[in-house]
């Protein structure tokens, strides 16, 4: 029902940015997906990031997730000893099927963490369909 984009890069970025000491392109988010209910839900993982900075597209059902974290040390009264934090724009993107319904996406951030619920469109929902006879009536879930 849904498809996500994978990064065969995150590797080499890793890499990069351990060499240059900077990004080569956007960070990927940590993500979980489940269906719970009516509803698929993510959770992607941004610690640290000010939900001010989370932007949230949909286009031809396509998601497009945006975050940005800036860094705390400021370059001016700090000498840095240790950053293994990533700081910078994170990206994703979450291809959806046609049976969600990307009109009433449900987001919400909650420590650290960015969760979206994504319903099932009411036509992709199973349904019963009743079978007329000349004995009683019965119902076929469908």
């Amino acid at each position: 029902m849904m498809l996500m984009r994978t990064d065969p890069f995150r590797e080499l970025d890793r890499l990069t940015q351990q060499v240059l000491g900077a990004a080569a392109r956007p960070a990927a988010m940590s993500m979980d997906a489940f269906r719970e209910g009516d509803a698929f839900v993510v959770e992607l993982d941004l610690p640290g990031v000010d939900p001010e900075s989370i932007d949230l597209d949909v286009e031809r059902n396509v998601l497009d997730i945006r975050a940005e974290r800036r860094t705390t040390a400021s370059a001016e009264n700090s000498d840095v000893l240790i950053a293994e934090r990533p700081s910078g724009t994170f990206s994703r993107q979450l291809f959806l099927g046609e049976m969600l319904d990307a009109d009433h996406i449900e987001a919400s951030y909650e420590a650290g963490v960015l969760r979206l619920s994504i319903p099932v469109a009411e036509e992709a929902k199973p349904r019963k369909i009743e079978i007329r006879a000349d004995g009683p009536r019965k119902e076929i879930n469908a």
